[in-house]
């Protein structure tokens, strides 16, 4: 039985990477994949998933408002897909989730989704919250904060390198825009609380 997987971490820990990596061992293979992200992200260009050190692959977009079982049946119809791999998975919607489990349940396509667990104010995304929720298995990946520590939360900087405390859950940026920290420095910069 297919199942649907989440790989979850903050910024800059490689999720990109690993979905572009995990799609060429399909292909290599002679197997084919379907790759995702979110129309919304477009820092790459053309509907495309990129990854820090230079990997990069042709990807369908998806919107709040797209029907992702739909599209990869009739992929699937054309093509037998070996796996599906969304990135930026915390842009999904809650039926878009469920959708995701369909394509499991339904069409025995395994999905694996990489995304954020949480913004910039310690909150999940929708998206995350629903995966969190209803993958069949949940995976961590991991990076590092600036002190050595595990990196579990996500700063959102402003245009002078300090930490922004509200706003909107989205704003699409990178390096300039967001760094990952533990959850010390995250305090420090946010809650404003560092007490020992």
């Amino acid at each position: 039985m297919a199942k649907l997987y989440f790989y979850y971490s903050s910024m800059n820990a490689g999720k990109s990477t690993i979905l572009l990596q995990s799609s060429y061992n399909y292909q290599e293979m002679g197997m084919k994949t379907m790759l995702f992200t979110a129309a919304l992200d477009d820092r790459a260009g053309d509907p495309r998933i990129s990854s820090r050190i230079g990997l990069e692959a042709a990807a369908s977009l998806y919107g709040p408002d797209d029907d992702i079982f739909a599209q990869v049946k009739t992929q699937h119809a054309v093509d037998a897909l070996a796996c599906v791999l969304v990135d930026e998975a915390q842009f999904l919607t809650t039926a878009q989730v469920d959708q995701l489990t369909d394509v499991a349940d339904y069409l025995s396509i395994p999905v694996i989704a990489y995304g954020l667990r949480t913004d910039f104010q310690g909150q999940l995304f929708p998206g995350s919250e629903r995966l969190l929720a209803i993958s069949d298995e949940m995976r961590e990946v991991k990076t590092i904060c600036r002190c050595g520590k595990k990196a579990i939360m996500v700063l959102r900087l402003d245009d002078t390198g300090r930490a922004v405390r509200d706003g909107e859950q989205v704003v699409i940026g990178g390096n300039d825009r967001y760094i990952s920290v533990c959850r010390w420095h995250w305090k420090e910069q946010i809650a404003g609380s560092t007490e020992t």
